[in-house]
């Protein structure tokens, strides 16, 4: 007896990394990704084209398991983002194992619209209520500081919003939440390209060249062109893929449709 018992078990360790051959992978778990965020990071109708977010492309940097949650909107701060109950949106939503983007600071800063107009302490409070929601619902929360303007002088960038990256830093540590420093990747990479170098991702066309979103001539130094959206959404994955975070496996190691040099004419994930 005991002789066919070991008989058996040396066939079936013979036959092992054959029957292994032969196992398909495992598919990988789905996995989803919300984005809190403001006019930078929004999707867009065709019609507004070239004008781009960077939350439209950066669904060209994950695995077809993964689907990205784009709750961005434009002229939103963290104040006027829960005031008009986004925030709760995302809530009601949100399942264990998701993931949140949280990038605020452009309309946070504009004192001239006090309906946006966030103080630090204040924009302090409202990430840690992102956070808490996040995690109330068994999410991950990811701060992002706020993505630089084109502003440059004597040929190098002008930190856009300092006081608020400073904050967004101060409540990772404070929480022990996973930090993007998109304040400090797009900063470096737009100086490193120069004033003239950086004008192709920014919003600058001349009468009739931007169509169909611009008729006119516009020179915007926010807002991204196609090209500028897929090199954001570019550090943002390589940001999120150097987390210990689950969704860092689902970040694609290659991401041609976001290193491209001619635009696709919209949101395309052709590299």
């Amino acid at each position: 007896m005991a002789k066919r018992h070991r008989a058996a078990v040396g066939l079936l360790v013979a036959a092992l990394p054959f029957l292994l051959a032969g196992t398909p992978p495992r598919a990988m778990p789905p996995a989803r990704i919300f984005i809190a965020s403001d006019s930078t990071a929004q999707d867009y109708r065709p019609d507004k084209y070239p004008l781009s977010g960077w939350g439209s492309m950066l669904r060209c940097a994950v695995g077809p398991e993964v689907t990205v949650v784009n709750r961005a909107i434009g002229g939103r701060s963290t104040k006027s983002f829960m005031a008009e109950g986004r925030l709760d949106a995302i809530a009601q939503d949100l399942k264990p194992g998701d993931t949140l983007l949280i990038q605020f600071g452009h309309n946070d800063a504009n004192q001239a619209k006090p309906e946006r107009y966030t103080p630090i302490p204040d924009y302090e409070a409202n990430l840690k209520r992102f956070i808490a929601v996040a995690r109330a619902a068994g999410a991950k929360p990811v701060l992002l500081t706020p993505v630089t303007r084109r502003a440059f002088k004597d040929g190098h960038v002008v930190p856009s919003f300092p006081t608020y990256s400073e904050a967004a830093k101060r409540v990772a540590e404070q929480e022990h939440v996973p930090l993007i420093d998109l304040t400090q990747l797009s900063e470096r990479w737009i100086d490193g390209i120069g004033p003239d170098g950086s004008r192709i991702y920014y919003l600058h066309y001349a009468k009739g060249e931007g169509l169909p979103g611009y008729t006119e001539a516009v020179d915007d130094d926010t807002h991204f062109s196609e090209l500028g959206a897929r090199r954001i959404a570019d550090l943002i994955a390589g940001g999120l893929a150097k987390t210990h975070l689950p969704i860092a496996r689902h970040i694609l190691k290659d991401r041609p449709a976001l290193t491209r040099t001619t635009p696709a004419g919209g949101p395309s994930c052709a590299g």
